[in-house]
């Protein structure tokens, strides 16, 4: 198992954080939390506000427990073994006016193709046309690495130029030799994606690794579309 730690390299990746920014992060996330919308159409979005922050990612991926490890809550997000249990753009909104969106998996999703179909359209639509949207953060399972069906999301994210940035998940179940297989092979395929930001930010929901990194990192970009 890797050692996920702050000194890791792979944590380091996800960005270099003064204490300041760590301490930022922090304070973003802390206090309530709570569910502001769910929506299943463009017309049932909420009204624009603050910035948001997208997940995206394969169905089953790890989107609603990385939320609720960002937050400190358990069970703000909904988690389930079953893919495609989130089936709208779900909505959460802090103290401090950010808003974080849960999307519904793509790839294979335990609905009807048309329903699938219809959900897939929406992401599609919110990623193109939202303009409080600050990044989304594609999630890639770190046992398997990019997909084929990652490939839409990413074109629709480089051709809207929405930044975007990799995160991998479940980076406690693979080894460190692995994990650093899997990096490589996800910035090499990042380079054909000028759009991307380069670093990756490897993270475990279940131990925590990586979750004061990405705090920072969101903080960051929180401030600069502040100003």
């Amino acid at each position: 198992m890797p050692k996920l730690d702050d000194g890791d390299p792979f944590v380091s990746a996800a960005g270099d954080f003064s204490a300041a920014e760590i301490e930022k992060g922090r304070r973003l996330f802390a206090g309530d939390w709570e569910f502001l919308s769910a929506a299943g159409s463009l017309a049932s979005l909420p009204r624009m506000a603050g910035p948001e922050i997208a997940f995206a990612g394969r169905s089953n991926v790890g989107k609603s427990s990385l939320i609720n490890a960002l937050t400190g809550r358990r069970t703000l997000a909904r988690t389930s073994n079953t893919p495609g249990r989130t089936q709208e753009l779900i909505f959460f909104a802090g103290r401090h006016r950010l808003v974080l969106v849960d999307l519904p998996g793509y790839g294979y999703a335990a609905a009807a193709k048309s329903k699938v179909a219809a959900w897939t359209g929406l992401i599609h639509d919110y990623l193109r046309g939202r303009a409080t949207l600050a990044r989304v953060f594609v999630l890639i399972d770190a046992r398997h690495g990019l997909k084929a069906v990652d490939d839409g999301i990413l074109d629709t994210l480089g051709k809207a130029g929405v930044s975007h940035q990799i995160v991998l998940t479940k980076c406690d179940q693979v080894s460190e030799k692995d994990l650093a297989q899997r990096s490589a092979e996800v910035r090499a395929a990042l380079h054909r994606r000028p759009a991307a930001f380069p670093d990756l930010a490897p993270t475990s929901a279940r131990t925590g690794a990586g979750i004061v990194q990405l705090r920072a990192a969101i903080a960051r970009l929180v401030a600069e579309h502040s100003r």
